[in-house]
């Protein structure tokens, strides 16, 4: 859908005043608020005047630190829902694996986990998804040195693949055969590729694009073959969670149908895919 240039509608204004006021809290942490409470339209929140969002830092350009402050695409949507039900948005960092179970939103510590994380049917049977927010492809970006561009090229030689744990991008890696060395985060993906303990890494294309705008990255690194699995990214939510799973469906909805969805989308990921426009 294409948007007025230089023209931001008034909730995306609103959204981008929002995002600074993001909390981070250390990983587990439980609320010191004043408990559970009902947010607008009779969502219940783990704590009253919050909306407590799960995710695992850092993965930009979704979610990740900048001056103190957790920012990012999946902020800036979780955002747009919590200025609708007139709460102000929590973010708490968990280990990514809790994401497949639904561990955190079962035990009450967050309401929703956004951490770009691709809906598949084995973690619809822990949590229900919101609609899809993102279409996402995985990356191939290898070392200069090491010469290889394609997953074929990485196999006929032998070389070391290197991916984040528990991510669809690691699922892939070994439905193709490759038994891959798994990293906790994506910035420990990233470091892997730096100091050579892998010769190259598959992960999302955004997040490889957000590292080659650092210049020490696109000197030492190339982009490779780009895969499309057909992954789309949501939100999800505690099972029987309706209300709010209703609640995220309708801002990410309205979001695209008043151009805040692109102008957030040319923020914090880059260009609108071709289709778009």
């Amino acid at each position: 859908m294409s948007t007025t240039a230089g023209r931001k509608s008034p909730r995306f204004r609103a959204a981008l005043a929002a995002v600074p006021a993001a909390l981070l809290l250390t990983a587990g942490c439980s609320s010191d608020g004043e408990g559970p409470g009902e947010a607008a339209g009779g969502v219940p929140v783990v704590e009253k005047g919050r909306l407590t969002t799960c995710t695992h830092l850092p993965y930009p350009p979704f979610q990740f630190e900048r001056d103190g402050k957790v920012v990012g695409f999946d902020v800036a949507l979780v955002d747009l829902v919590a200025q609708d039900l007139g709460v102000e948005q929590k973010i708490l960092d968990t280990p990514f694996e809790n994401f497949k179970t639904g561990a955190f939103l079962n035990s009450g510590e967050c309401d929703l986990a956004a951490a770009g994380m691709t809906i598949t049917d084995e973690r619809k049977k822990n949590v229900d998804f919101s609609v899809p927010y993102f279409d996402a492809t995985q990356a191939v970006l290898a070392s200069k040195r090491s010469g290889v561009r394609t997953l074929a090229e990485i196999k006929a030689r032998k070389l070391r693949l290197g991916a984040q744990a528990e991510t669809t991008g690691e699922s892939y890696a070994k439905s193709q055969g490759f038994d891959p060395v798994a990293f906790e985060s994506s910035d420990a993906v990233l470091n892997g590729l730096r100091t050579g303990q892998v010769d190259a890494v598959v992960i999302d294309y955004p997040v490889v694009q957000g590292w080659l705008k650092d210049k020490a990255n696109a000197a030492a690194f190339v982009l490779g073959e780009n895969v499309d699995t057909g992954e789309r990214y949501g939100f999800s939510v505690k099972k029987g969670n309706d209300r709010l799973r209703a609640a995220i469906d309708k801002a990410i909805t309205d979001a695209k149908a008043d151009g805040t969805y692109d102008k957030l989308y040319e923020e914090w990921i880059g260009p609108l895919p071709e289709a778009r426009r």
